[in-house]
């Protein structure tokens, strides 16, 4: 009778673990905060060739952020799940804006729409519109997408989906990315 409560447990646990949305993220962030950055996709000298018009900061080129961590974001502002991110950003960019450097990139958005989202909504993370190519390396499929790369140039996170990006494991991988 016992090992029958122990086996039905089991499988309750499993079946949870399995189709309640968010929990297998939950504890894969829980116990495997860490990325195997010996196995991390290196960002190239080429990849980092992307010139980039400020919209509430100076214009610039990728390459100016190479040897430095990099929270590298591409969103639109007609993106529902990129709208929903963007707090988590803003207060994660608040904490560790010393730490990383924020690149948010629109696309596919008029830079008079940005400007206005921006306005609105009181955010300060700095924000680009691409001017030339993104290398197929980083160029998003589906949005948002951000990576979060180290000073080496290696892709330590890579999410292709809305996350809430002020978290605990967020700033252990930031923490981690620094040394």
């Amino acid at each position: 009778m016992k090992k029958n409560i122990i086996y039905i447990v089991l499988i309750i646990i499993i079946g949870v673990i399995a189709f309640v949305p968010g929990v297998k993220e939950y504890l894969r962030d829980q116990f495997f905060p860490i990325a195997t950055i010996e196995n991390a996709v290196h960002v190239s000298e080429e990849d980092y060739d992307i010139e980039l018009k400020g919209i509430n900061v100076p214009s610039t080129n990728l390459k100016a952020f190479k040897n430095k961590p990099v929270f590298l974001n591409f969103w639109g502002t007609w993106c529902p799940p990129c709208r929903k991110e963007w707090p988590t950003i803003q207060k994660l960019y608040d904490s560790r804006k010393g730490n990383v450097d924020f690149i948010l990139i629109a696309m596919n958005d008029k830079e008079e729409d940005v400007k206005k989202f921006l306005k609105d909504n009181n955010y300060s993370v700095p924000v680009y519109i691409a001017q030339s190519p993104i290398s197929e390396k980083i160029l998003p499929k589906v949005f948002p997408t951000t990576f979060l790369i180290d000073k080496h140039g290696r892709i330590i996170i890579k999410e292709d989906a809305y996350r809430d990006w002020n978290t605990e494991t967020v700033h252990q991988f930031i923490d981690n990315i620094i040394k």
